[in-house]
């Protein structure tokens, strides 16, 4: 069985399984330099040509399936929507219609799908709700669908209250817990954006991430907490009877906003101390309430996947990870609405009965476009891992190390990297400065996966950037690039299989210096997706050598470089 995946809005993207491998993923801001969180902007001849790349074709599809996006927040029950943005077809358009977003009632089963049909081309499709696709995105490639093993998955994303469901691997079953709490995954951006430096730059998805950040800036107060705690507990009894919805939802995470910041000012607390204290008190919320919903099941499974836009903050996973309800953790290295393509695939895949586990592999994005006509002067040398490693660590100067095809979800994980001398006090700002980011932005490193409990704590395996680690007191002056204000890092581990090129210049630079890892942060234009081709990378005009495939590019002169200081 062939399934196509789509996502046309807010981090559009395109996905193909055929039968249990995952063939492909095109998030669409990793095309042509598109922005982050773009919308799908392809019609179905540009869909085609990406089959097409890859062996297939529209007419070899057996199911079309598009993320359901159609909810109103404030009317919940409303079954489907048309779309705002219409698919070409020739040229005419023809509006396209998907499931709705999905906040779930106790009763409301999650693998519920609709189907419709684009009459200009008699084309069949089917939509399942935005939230179906997180939860089988997470499931379906975790270790635990390997095992044939049953888990609970938890979803919370921005316009949703976090949401609890249990898959049992013997009857291919899934059950819906509930809702964890009436609090929207986006109080994270709405609060922070209340307080410097967010308050004067507009409110955006971007947010949450630099509040992740920040946290280590300011102090968690425990009165703070102690206040948003009061404050949501008297909103929802307020509350009464009236029935769970996202416009439940969004009236108590205002009212929670509002209040606490009105305490924050009575008692004169800087703003970065409510930042922290946010951060804090929703931690604790989401593990002591998931803790006390699992008790109350009559299910023993031990294991956990985490997805949607809030299982980017590695504070929270690590928080769930180390609290001792589970076994293991999973999160996919795509729990954002990256994944939500593969996720729509996935409830097809598992409601068709055609399996529950995906093979798939991280660089299972677009390949690296090669270098056109207008950028010739950039002469490129054929270059070992051992020889771009004495680069490396003989200049001091960052390098692009864009190789074969892209990483799927947001974070940069060797394919598309800026890599750097981590030992260099100054490589931090160098690379902020770089990126056109805030100074207090971490960098993250990217170490072998043997040699990563020397380094940190716990320094288990952590391929895809999604936990936090402490590097350890004998560390932090070898390595104080990717140190975080607070001690942490959000490290990377690699192995010869999952990354050879990557892998090999690790152990090359360590055999020059004694030190297993690199930063590493992400390879594009501020606001863009990854650089999808060298003339891009070349265009950014920012640094002096870029690698890819084997063959080191070097640019004879760069003015934009005069005022950057590497050493």
């Amino acid at each position: 069985m062939i399934i196509c995946g789509i996502k046309l809005t807010h981090d559009g993207a395109i996905s193909l399984i055929d039968g249990r491998d995952l063939v492909f993923s095109y998030e669409c801001e990793k095309l042509n330099n598109n922005k982050r969180h773009s919308d799908i902007t392809l019609d179905l001849l540009g869909i085609n040509n990406i089959l097409e790349q890859h062996g297939y074709s529209l007419g070899e599809i057996d199911r079309f399936v598009l993320d359901g996006w159609g909810e109103n927040w404030f009317l919940p029950r409303v079954e489907e929507r048309e779309y705002i943005i219409a698919t070409a077809i020739g040229s005419e358009w023809e509006n396209v219609r998907v499931s709705r977003y999905g906040h779930l009632l106790a009763e409301e089963n999650v693998l519920e799908s609709i189907d419709f049909r684009l009459e200009k081309i008699g084309l069949d499709y089917r939509s399942y709700m935005h939230v179906s696709g997180h939860v089988f995105s997470a499931y379906c490639t975790s270790p635990f669908a390997k095992q044939n093993a049953s888990s609970f998955v938890l979803v919370w994303d921005g316009a949703m209250t976090p949401q609890l469901f249990h898959f049992d691997s013997r009857s291919k079953k899934i059950r819906n817990c509930g809702s964890l709490f009436p609090v929207l995954g986006s109080i994270y951006s709405l609060f922070s954006h209340e307080y410097e430096p967010f308050n004067s730059e507009p409110l955006s998805l971007s947010i949450a991430g630099k509040a992740m950040a920040y946290v280590a800036m300011g102090k968690p107060s425990v009165d703070v907490i102690r206040e948003f705690g009061r404050i949501l507990k008297e909103t929802i009894d307020e509350s009464g009877d009236l029935p769970q919805s996202p416009l439940l939802a969004a009236i108590i995470t205002k009212t929670l906003i509002r209040k606490v910041k009105e305490y924050g000012i009575r008692n004169s607390i800087g703003h970065a101390d409510m930042i922290a204290s946010l951060h804090y008190f929703l931690q604790d919320l989401l593990v002591n309430t998931l803790a006390a919903r699992i008790k109350k099941l009559d299910l023993r499974d031990e294991l956990l996947c985490f997805a949607g836009g809030c299982a980017l903050n590695i504070k929270w996973n690590s928080a769930l990870r180390d609290a001792g309800i589970f076994d293991h953790v999973w999160v996919p290295p795509f729990p954002n609405d990256s994944g939500s393509a593969i996720g729509a695939a996935c409830c097809e895949l598992v409601s068709s009965g055609a399996g529950q586990a995906l093979e798939w592999n991280i660089y299972s994005g677009p390949n690296i476009g090669k270098i056109g006509t207008t950028n010739h002067a950039w002469p490129a040398a054929l270059c070992s891992p051992g020889e771009l490693a004495r680069v490396i660590h003989s200049t001091g100067e960052p390098i692009l190390f864009l190789n074969g095809r892209a990483e799927l979800g947001p974070r940069a994980l060797g394919n598309r990297s800026i890599l750097a001398d981590p030992t260099l006090h100054q490589t931090k700002d160098i690379l902020n400065q770089l990126k056109l980011r805030e100074d207090y932005r971490p960098i993250a490193p990217v170490c072998t996966e043997e040699d990563a409990p020397q380094v940190f704590d716990p320094g288990t395996p952590d391929p895809y950037m999604l936990f936090e680690h402490r590097v350890r007191d004998v560390w932090r002056e070898r390595i104080p690039a990717v140190c975080h204000l607070d001690g942490t890092a959000r490290l990377q581990t690699v192995t010869r299989q999952q990354n050879p090129q990557l892998y090999d210049l690790l152990v090359q630079y360590k055999q020059l210096c004694g030190i297993p890892l690199l930063c590493n942060t992400s390879a594009n234009h501020k606001g863009k997706g990854f650089f999808p081709d060298l003339e891009s990378a070349m265009d950014w005009d920012r640094l002096k050598r870029i690698w890819s495939d084997g063959y080191l590019y070097s640019r004879p002169a760069n003015s934009q470089l005069d005022n950057i200081r590497f050493s």
